[in-house]
């Protein structure tokens, strides 16, 4: 996300950013790391502006969880700069004003809710009061009850609320939602968009493309360590060359639809049959004159999934490695 003409620079002489939104609150300039020889970002320019969620996207191995270590300062860049706050990433002045949500995380087991979150609050010298936290992460129902009997989305929840405990102004979530209910995923949502009015940055991380489509402002889309594509999450889904056609038929699944002309690729689920097509006119016309039979028949524009997985379909340089492989040697 480039940051438009209006936008404001947080620096060192305006760390709280006061300033009005859009205000760039961190940064990343020509950031590249490697891991024995292996590239796991490369150039990476990047703004992260307050009162927006920003997603970063990729497959597994596509430079994600390196990029938020490094913009946390749990990792050092081989080429690039990056600024928190106008602060070197992984200072405490930068630390004091962000919060994080990591997918690996252990607690101790022997203490209570509310003991959790009060423990973290004292780290802060301003922290959210704890009414709040707590009201964010639904928790207060289960506030006396001891880490170690939670459920995976419970626990999740509570890592949730630790990582808002010191009123953070930038927000790191790495697959917050992993293990929620619907309910409890709901939840989190709304909260994550009240501390974005507020003025919250927050980066986001997730396997689910529904969350990022619901609660993201802007888009970024890594593959082997390179942006490939930003944008809001309707310019992801134009930057898709195909729309989606959907409906039921008598015919034999066997159906060959590749010979239709403007035809992608197609799927068969249950008794519907969706299409993605590039020729969605051509598409409608040869599909309705071969299949007079065709019921419930709808056409829509892609979604941020069909957007995804055309968009990683591309080539980027070959000389870049994959995250995963690189994660295997080295301990972050």
């Amino acid at each position: 996300m480039q940051p438009s003409l209006t936008t404001q620079i947080c620096n060192e002489s305006a760390p709280d950013c006061n300033l009005p939104s859009p205000c760039v609150i961190a940064s990343a300039r020509g950031v590249t790391k490697r891991f024995n020889g292996k590239t796991a970002l490369h150039d990476i320019n990047l703004d992260i502006c307050s009162g927006q969620v920003l997603a970063i996207l990729g497959a597994n191995g596509a430079g994600k969880t390196t990029l938020i270590n490094i913009l946390l300062g749990r990792l050092n860049v081989d080429a690039g700069e990056v600024s928190v706050f106008g602060y070197p990433a992984g200072s405490l002045p930068a630390k004091r004003r962000a919060g994080v949500l990591l997918q690996v995380a252990a607690l101790p087991e022997t203490l209570k809710i509310k003991e959790h979150i009060q423990l973290f609050q004292s780290y802060y010298p301003q922290p959210m009061a704890y009414q709040k936290v707590i009201e964010y992460a639904g928790l207060q129902e289960m506030q006396h009850r001891y880490s170690k009997k939670l459920s995976g989305g419970e626990k999740q929840r509570l890592l949730f609320a630790l990582s808002i405990c010191g009123n953070p102004k930038l927000l790191f979530l790495d697959e917050p939602s992993v293990g929620m209910d619907v309910e409890a995923r709901k939840g989190l949502w709304q909260a994550i968009l009240d501390l974005k009015k507020s003025g919250t940055a927050i980066v986001l991380t997730t396997h689910y493309l529904e969350e990022a489509d619901s609660l993201a402002d802007d888009i970024v889309l890594l593959k082997q360590g390179e942006i490939i594509q930003r944008g809001s999450t309707s310019q992801i889904k134009a930057s898709a060359s195909h729309t989606r056609i959907r409906f039921s038929t008598t015919t034999s699944t066997h159906y060959d639809y590749g010979t239709i002309k403007g035809v992608e690729h197609a799927r068969v689920s249950g008794k519907f049959t969706e299409l993605a097509s590039s020729n969605v006119n051509q598409t409608l016309k040869e599909l309705l004159s071969q299949l007079p039979d065709i019921q419930d028949l709808t056409v829509s524009s892609v979604a941020l999934e069909d957007a995804f997985i055309q968009l990683n379909q591309g080539d980027v340089h070959s000389n870049t490695g994959t995250e995963a492989n690189i994660e295997q040697g080295e301990s972050l």
